[in-house]
């Protein structure tokens, strides 16, 4: 009876055991084509016999592939800040491609080359990382292929190559940054939020096979923590858009900077004609005084960008545009250059009657350009450049741009925001008149001494708190320059009263502040999004968890010798088989 008895159980021993290999030989060999794909992609090995799966407790990959997958997320992480960054200083790129052609000579939109690139090596890394989690989600070990290993090192060394280049010679686009989180920063946070929510997946899987506690700590703790970071990072949020209805203050003037830049050459006739067409309040410009005392407008020290000196009068293209006559410069064409260069990278396309209207502008003078202004009501503001050495008028710049204001022109008086610090009392006292502006930021008191009315202001100078300081002193405030639909609602939101722009055109269709809510309405926001993240975080535990509770049990029912060292052996004979059974 009891050989009987032994001999039925070690035939259902043998069968358990059979049962184990045969499930066994099926996960090894079986197609399986989403991970081949992964495994394809990320580590160039498309066979099934050429991958491993991660046993339970055991790293995710070996010891040199931990050491560079942190280089991995490195990169991502680099990459991912410099794109953000590029791609918020879109308000700035033309400033940037002006500074690189006043190093190179020649003009070229280095900025959109810049925004593609940084764009296209983002979608690299990140498709990286995804395959990685992917396979990391299906128990598979990582190995990048070594193709994918310099691909990294080139994103990184890119994109910290790139920052610190930034930081050094553009050091002040960190501010337009920080200015960007009080518009991005609620929607950064349902991202980053949506982010760990996918990470989850993974991060279950890997914890709850994990065969020490201390290894579940290792994995769980610092996900938990970045979580809940991620949870409360909204209690110290702040935009001057998230407001109650009701006290929001009306919209801000729209200045046009040299006109309508993005629609005609700069500082011409037409440029200011489409900025007063598409319902600009006031117009900015920069005056230059010809060598025969004829104020005129130019923002560049020389003509070379905005002219065509090199066709006209090619030995002269250095030369500082205040030292040609007026007449001289009445023999240039200042508008060719915008229909051959674009100046700016996102330029709509110009009917053939603009276009024909830009290939014929010339250098426009300041009194006609007054003359324009106060036909149609406009305010203007303009920076006045002094005439270098030598020059007739270097001593005499002042009173002669006073004399072509108050005497050639006609302008009122009301209409003309003075900028130019020097000689400011004698300002005062020849044209009482004029709007007293400041170009930076002063104690009240002092403003208000010297009969300041408005400041003009950088745009990165912007301070909700210190614009309303200024109002209650009867001081407006002028942002510069604003382009983009975040910025000006940004500076909408804040109070400020006007702004400097390129794009009228497109502000003033804004019928209000971009991503404006209530506080009621964020609250709503971030609670919803806390919740339904840590229920599905939840969830995703929750399945891990019964998955492979219930793999083991069936296991230990299927083959009550899994722990054996014969059957250890037998399934280390098992994983060196041949790879021709595929």
């Amino acid at each position: 009876m009891e050989a009987s008895s032994t001999s039925t159980t070690l035939k259902k021993l043998k069968f358990g055991k059979l049962k184990v290999v045969r499930r066994r030989l099926l996960q090894r060999y079986e197609h399986q084509p989403f991970i081949s794909c992964l495994a394809g992609f990320y580590s160039c090995r498309w066979k099934r016999y050429q991958r491993q799966r991660t046993e339970p407790g055991k790293c995710c990959c070996k010891m040199r592939e931990c050491l560079f997958f942190p280089l991995l997320i490195g990169a991502f992480c680099f990459s991912l800040v410099f794109l953000y960054m590029w791609g918020e200083g879109k308000n700035d790129y033309n400033n940037f491609d002006w500074y690189n052609y006043g190093n190179l000579g020649f003009w070229f939109l280095w900025s959109l080359v810049i925004l593609i690139l940084a764009s296209i090596l983002f979608t690299y890394i990140s498709l990286l990382l995804v395959l990685a989690m992917c396979l990391l989600a299906e128990g598979q070990q990582l190995y990048l292929h070594w193709s994918h290993k310099i691909g990294t090192f080139l994103v990184l060394g890119f994109s910290i190559a790139c920052l610190f280049a930034l930081t050094v010679l553009w050091g002040d686009h960190w501010k337009t940054v920080r200015l960007s989180f009080q518009i991005t920063a609620p929607y950064l946070h349902i991202g980053a939020i949506a982010i760990m929510v996918l990470l989850s997946w993974p991060v279950a899987l890997h914890a709850i096979r994990a065969d020490k506690k201390v290894i579940q700590v290792i994995i769980i703790g610092p996900y938990v923590a970045i979580l809940l970071f991620l949870f409360l990072i909204p209690l110290g949020m702040y935009s001057p858009c998230i407001r109650e209805m009701g006290t929001l203050g009306p919209k801000p003037a729209l200045i046009g900077h040299r006109g309508a830049p993005m629609l005609a050459p700069e500082n011409t006739e037409m440029s200011f004609q489409k900025t007063i067409e598409h319902g600009g309040d006031g117009l900015e410009t920069d005056v230059t005084i010809s060598y025969d005392g004829v104020p005129f407008l130019m923002h560049d020290t020389t003509l070379k960008r905005t002219t065509n000196i090199k066709e006209v009068y090619p030995n002269d293209t250095d030369q500082n545009a205040a030292l040609f006559s007026w007449d001289s410069l009445q023999k240039l064409n200042a508008g060719t250059w915008f229909l051959k260069d674009k100046p700016f990278s996102f330029m709509g396309s110009l009917s053939e009657a603009d276009q024909n209207q830009a290939m014929n502008q010339s250098i426009y003078k300041l009194s006609n350009f007054l003359r324009l202004a106060d036909s149609h009501n406009k305010l203007v503001i303009f920076d006045l450049y002094r005439p270098p050495e030598k020059h007739p008028y270097r001593n005499l710049w002042i009173s002669r741009t006073l004399e072509v204001i108050l005497k050639e022109s006609g302008i009122k008086p009301h209409l003309v925001l003075w900028l130019n610090n020097n000689m400011r009392s004698f300002v005062q006292s020849v044209a009482p008149g004029f709007q007293h502006t400041f170009g930076r930021k002063a104690p009240i008191e002092d403003l208000l001494k010297n009969n300041i009315v408005k400041l003009n202001l950088v745009y990165t100078d912007m301070s909700s708190e210190d614009i309303r300081k200024y109002a209650e002193a009867n001081i407006t405030t002028n942002l510069y320059v604003v382009n983009e639909p975040w910025l000006f609602s940004l500076a909408w939101c804040s109070g400020a009263h006007s702004v400097t722009t390129n794009a009228v055109h497109l502000l003033n269709d804004l019928s209000q502040p971009l991503f404006l809510m209530t506080p009621q309405q964020y609250n709503i926001m971030w609670i919803l999004t806390d919740l339904t993240s840590l229920l599905l975080i939840s969830l995703i535990f929750a399945l891990h968890w019964w998955r492979e509770r219930n793999f083991s049990c069936c296991a230990q029912d299927s083959n009550p010798v899994l722990e054996s060292g014969t059957y250890n052996k037998f399934r280390t004979e098992l994983s060196d088989m041949p790879a021709v059974l595929t």
